[in-house]
């Protein structure tokens, strides 16, 4: 079980949502998944936007609800984007060949995590957001690993 370390903190636009993500996209690697758990509307696909603008790539996000994945591809890492709600569970997500994903050399940003929450690994980053209109709160837990200890400042930056 890794060790993980918990950040807490709010945006108060979307814009400042997307630089967040954009922000942390600089600290992942292949490989990663990050799961973005919050009321409809709260602002995952948001964050996802800016996560894959962090990356470089410039393709318009818009929310994989009746596709459950959509992929993007032209940035510094490509970046799979899930939204599970529409899954039964756990043996949807792998009878559909979907986990293959998580080995592609990419991210994979899962929405509703809970719908195949056995299926997540325990090293995943794991963002519950919270909110309505323009203000968000976030709780961010990460595993405590160097390449994530520029987050504070990151938040700081973005969040003041």
């Amino acid at each position: 079980m890794h060790k993980r370390v918990t950040h807490e903190f709010r945006t108060d636009s979307p814009a400042m949502t997307e630089n967040l993500a954009a922000g942390l996209a600089g600290m992942l690697k292949a490989g990663d998944l990050i799961t973005l758990d919050g009321d409809l509307g709260a602002g995952k696909t948001c964050f996802t936007r800016g996560l894959v603008r962090g990356m470089g790539s410039d393709d318009p996000v818009s929310s994989p609800t009746f596709t459950i994945v959509n992929e993007y591809e032209g940035g510094r890492l490509g970046v799979f984007h899930f939204d599970t709600y529409r899954l039964g569970g756990e043996d949807d997500f792998l009878d559909s060949g979907l986990d293959e994903y998580f080995y592609r050399g990419g991210v994979c940003v899962i929405e509703w995590s809970d719908v195949i929450g056995g299926l997540i690994p325990d090293g995943a980053i794991k963002i519950k957001i919270n909110g309505t209109g323009d203000l968000r709160s976030f709780n961010m837990s990460l595993p405590d690993e160097d390449r994530f200890r520029g987050i504070p400042a990151l938040i700081e930056e973005i969040c003041r």
